[in-house]
């Protein structure tokens, strides 16, 4: 598309208008001119020929010839014209510059013929005898009679043709049209010159709107189309610029409240915690916040545009995107990804999203995490059965001893002893539960509240007092416990708590060791990859070692690897559970890593107090 400034859409249909009109002008008033003067010559020669007809007329009639001719030559001289006389059969009689006798015919010239009917006749054209252009008037000649009679009854006898050259006439016409178009030249020159002016006069204002547009559609309103006091503009302009003026007024508070509101919307379109999804008709994705970015593994700022099969792998989802956009109805529903081995379970709620009118533009979805509790849940669960199963079993055994006493094995002194015996092992394994089961409620109650006080200690210290204690049923077994420690290795540590974590990590070594075996209690400071230091307290036993699928779930309450074992030994199965509740009182964390026939290491990682010495 061809744009041009203001100017030049003003400035050259004006100046052609002009151009056209001066032409216009000059050539009709040089055509009017030219017909003004021929006919003033028209009517001057046909004066002249009247003047003389009667004469002329006379001398054909008398037929005296060369006193006709003598005539002619004497007045065409003196009028300064060329006279002309021709009968009926079209041959010239007399003319005033030639030779009559030697003329050719004139009967066939247009204003002869009009002669010839009694009109006066005229007609402009190039003399073959003068080699110029003439301007004939010929006028016909009446039959001259002396009676009243013959007078009355007058004839066409003849023509009297007189002419003169156009040539003056034509360079008095040049001259006039070459001043006509001087001035003309002059004239649009001067209307070239104003138009100019005014068309400047026109588009400057405009311009200057124009560039102040060109800021408001960059996003500055700070200046406003303020015109040049004292300049004329039309009103259409003024109100033009002073309607723009409240426009960019307008536009720049609208703009503002719409940067404010959406300024407002990402922050908390951003700080949500839930996952946000918005696609449109065409299931691409309008938007999407950092946590859905987070879950889907994606770049928030590259999935803008992508179809949604694109951005997220999951048939669940996609399948209720596309329910919403066929039904237009609210969904909740629950969708699984999966995280590797792992799950994540995601409740969804899907809306439709309408504009300002009302119409379907999408569909917007928003999840929530609830792996960790559907985990809780799941631990609850299991919480519950493994607990129930922990309790009922030393209590029905209790209760199937209590029965066989009373239906009379109580007489049997022996019987009655070894059956009492029993009772008393299955209560002190429910009492043993029970206290465990206080320890660690007490251990997560503390924690939640923030109630451990943790000191600087040292932990070889602690070690060998939780050694100590371990060291009868160690001794048992004749199993020999190291302790491998710096002297000066400090800690920030509960003493108490921690020396309980170290006890049973240590009693559960000494369980699933073989007799006259080793285990190897060890702690140090170390420097881990991400820069940071750790005290590192590791129990290790060379026992019969725990199979890789059981391991990820070590540390849970009543979880056991080996039910059976753990029964007869004595365990709660709440031992591990209490270590790593311990471990996050300090701030650590629990590993464990193990081979079946070759042992097992448990680690509790606690952050460094700073650097020890030996």
């Amino acid at each position: 598309m061809n744009q041009k400034k203001l100017i030049w859409q003003i400035f050259p249909p004006n100046l052609l208008i002009t151009l056209v009109a001066m032409l216009a002008v000059s050539w009709y008033g040089s055509t009017a001119l030219q017909k003004f003067y021929i006919q003033q010559l028209e009517s001057a020669l046909q004066a002249r020929a009247y003047l003389i007809r009667e004469r002329v007329s006379e001398l054909m009639t008398e037929g005296r010839l060369e006193e006709l001719r003598e005539f002619c030559r004497k007045s065409g001289r003196e009028a300064l014209t060329r006279i002309t006389v021709i009968d009926l059969s079209g041959k010239v009689v007399a003319d005033s510059n030639e030779n009559a006798d030697i003329m050719e015919p004139h009967n066939s010239r247009p204003e002869i013929i009009a002669a010839y009917k009694g009109l006066t006749g005229t007609s402009i054209r190039l003399s073959r005898t003068l080699q110029e252009n003439m301007l004939y008037v010929a006028v016909p000649l009446k039959r001259h009679g002396h009676n009243e009679k013959a007078a009355a009854d007058l004839a066409v006898s003849g023509a009297l043709r007189v002419a003169v050259p156009v040539t003056a006439i034509e360079q008095t016409l040049r001259d006039v049209q070459a001043k006509i178009a001087l001035g003309a030249i002059v004239v649009i020159f001067a209307a070239a010159l104003v138009t100019l002016l005014v068309s400047r006069r026109i588009s400057r204002p405009l311009e200057a709107m124009k560039q102040c547009a060109l800021r408001y559609s960059r996003g500055d309103f700070s200046q406003r189309m303020c015109l040049h006091k004292g300049e004329a503009v039309s009103l259409e302009v003024a109100t033009l610029a002073a309607s723009m003026d409240r426009m960019a007024e307008h536009l720049n508070e609208r703009i503002k409240t719409i940067v404010r509101q959406r300024n407002e919307l990402e922050a908390v379109f951003a700080s949500m915690s839930e996952a946000v999804l918005a696609v449109d008709t065409d299931e691409r994705v309008i938007s999407l916040n950092k946590a859905a970015a987070d879950i889907f593994a994606i770049d928030e700022k590259q999935a803008s545009g992508l179809l949604l099969q694109e951005v997220v792998r999951n048939i669940d989802l996609q399948r209720q995107v596309r329910q919403i956009l066929e039904n237009l109805e609210p969904l909740q529903d629950e969708i699984i990804l999966q995280h590797g081995a792992s799950e994540r379970f995601l409740q969804t709620n899907g809306v439709p999203l309408q504009d300002g009118n009302g119409r379907n533009i999408g569909v917007l979805v928003v999840m929530n995490d609830v792996t960790r509790l559907r985990r809780l849940e799941n631990v609850r669960r299991d919480f519950v059965a493994n607990v129930s199963h922990e309790l009922k079993t030393p209590i029905t055994s209790i209760k199937g001893y209590v029965e066989t006493l009373l239906e009379g094995a109580m007489d049997n002194r022996e019987d009655a002893d070894r059956f009492l015996k029993i009772i008393l092992k299955q209560t002190n394994q429910l009492y043993a539960i029970i206290e465990d089961l206080l320890s660690l409620s007490r251990i997560e109650k503390l924690s939640e509240n923030e109630e451990v006080e943790l000191s600087l200690g040292n932990l070889r210290q602690i070690l060998e007092e939780a050694v100590q204690t371990c060291q009868m049923k160690a001794s048992q077994k004749n199993i020999r416990i190291t302790v491998d420690c710096p002297e000066k290795l400090q800690a920030r540590v509960n003493p108490t708590l921690l020396e309980q974590a170290v006890v049973n990590l240590v009693v559960n070594a000494v369980k699933y060791s073989e007799a006259e075996a080793e285990v190897i209690v060890s702690a140090a400071e170390k420097k881990l990859d991400d820069g940071t230091n750790r005290v590192v307290i590791s129990v290790r036993d060379f026992g019969i070692g725990i199979a890789k699928k059981h391991l990820p779930r070590l540390f849970e309450r009543f979880y056991r690897s080996d039910k059976a074992r753990s029964r007869k030994l004595g365990g709660t199965g709440l031992g591990l559970s209490i270590v790593k509740h311990i471990a996050q009182t300090h701030g650590g964390e629990v590993a464990v890593t193990s081979q079946e026939g070759q042992g097992s290491t448990f680690f509790i990682s606690l952050p460094a107090a700073g650097k020890s010495e030996e």
